[in-house]
Formats: structure tokens, C-alpha cells, sequence
């Protein structure tokens, strides 16, 4: 059985050790090194990871219309805001597991927003067939719904959020738009209850 040892108990004994001693010093840098390699030591196994979660990026604000054509035409016209093909046309299975929403469907189109070039943010603009049994606080409630994070690893960030406080909403799922490209990506809530979403592109298969 292989011995896991926590990283914050080793960090404070080896602490105690080498105060005052320069030498020490250079000592335990060099046995903290061989130490982890031969125990396997990964921060992600314990609950000392810490800062940003790995090729974290802003994504998009996602807002929820009763029209998101006529809403999206708005945000060109004053803004300047750029559409990004392909419009969004989801339904079935995969989108209920991932919105917690039953028998969900929704339509919709990203808006580049201006200033910020052409790899900038976006404003997703989505409309679900309804909204008749949206939940306060619901994925599917019109308004300003959730921001989002590009990351390296959808499930990798999700353990750190829910790790850090945050709830799940829904499951994990991959989506594929029409022009073939797939979206990894799911929703948490940081420990206010604000909505958040993970996500993560890969090109088509």
C-alpha cells in the first residue's frame, strides 16, 4: 500500500528545521525535490492546490432573452458588437444534463464584444424554447445568467470549484456545434450561488 503523506504537515516540519539555518536551506530544497519524486507526490491529490485553476480564461457572459434575435440586433446596432458563426440550434439529452433543465432546447448566437480584438470575450445570447417553468435562479431564467471560464480541463477545474466552496449544477457534457467543432463544458456556482460556467473547446474531430 503506498504511503500518501499531506503536503502541508512535511512543509511545517521541514520549516521548523532549517529556521536560522542558511545551510539547511539549500538542504531540504534539494531533499524536498527526491522526497516527492519517490513518493509520487501530485499537488492535485490533496487539498493544497493552489492558485488559478490550470488555463483559466474569460469567456463569455451568458444573458437569457425572450427574443434572441431581436436582442443580439440591438447589441450590433449600439454597441458594434460582431456576431461569431455558427449561430447555436441545441436540444436533447445532453443539454438537460448539463443545464439541469428537463426536456431543455435553446437557440441563440455570440456577439464579439468591441474593443478586445479578435480573440476578446463574447455576449452569449440564448433563448430556450420556453421558460414557462424556470426556477428562480434557474439556468433558463431571462436575464444575466452566468460568466464563463475557459480551462484547460473541464473536470479537473470543476473538483477544484466544488473543493473551494462552489456547487455543482448539472453534469459534464460535450456539445457539438454545426460547423463540427466540440465544447466540453458544465456549470457551478461560486459559494454565493452565482452561476459559472467551465468550458473547454476542441477543434473538429
Amino acid at each position: 500500500m503506498t504511503q500518501r503523506w499531506h503536503a502541508s504537515s512535511v512543509s511545517s516540519t521541514l520549516q521548523r528545521f532549517i529556521v536560522g539555518k542558511p545551510a539547511a536551506r539549500i538542504t531540504a530544497a534539494v531533499c524536498i525535490g527526491s522526497f516527492w519524486a519517490r513518493t509520487g507526490y501530485d499537488a492535485s491529490m490533496t487539498g493544497d492546490a493552489s492558485g488559478p485553476i490550470d488555463g483559466a480564461r474569460y469567456g463569455h457572459t451568458n444573458l437569457i432573452a425572450r427574443d434572441w434575435r431581436r436582442l443580439s440586433d440591438w447589441y450590433v446596432r449600439l454597441f458594434g458588437c460582431t456576431p461569431v458563426p455558427p449561430e447555436r440550434d441545441y436540444s436533447g439529452p445532453d443539454l438537460e444534463r448539463g443545464t439541469a433543465v428537463p426536456k431543455a432546447a435553446l437557440q441563440g448566437v455570440h456577439l464579439r464584444l468591441p474593443g478586445h480584438g479578435d480573440d476578446g470575450p463574447t455576449l452569449e445570447i440564448y433563448t430556450f424554447a420556453t421558460t414557462d417553468g424556470a426556477s428562480e435562479g434557474g439556468i433558463d431564467r431571462p436575464g444575466f445568467r452566468h460568466i464563463a471560464f475557459a480551462v484547460a480541463d473541464v473536470h479537473t477545474a470543476r473538483r477544484r470549484v466544488l473543493d473551494e466552496g462552489g456547487s455543482a449544477v448539472g453534469e459534464v457534457v460535450t456539445l457539438t456545434t454545426a460547423d463540427g467543432r466540440r465544447v466540453t463544458w458544465c456549470y457551478v456556482t461560486d459559494p454565493e450561488g452565482n452561476a459559472v460556467e467551465l468550458q473547454s473547446w476542441a477543434p473538429p474531430a
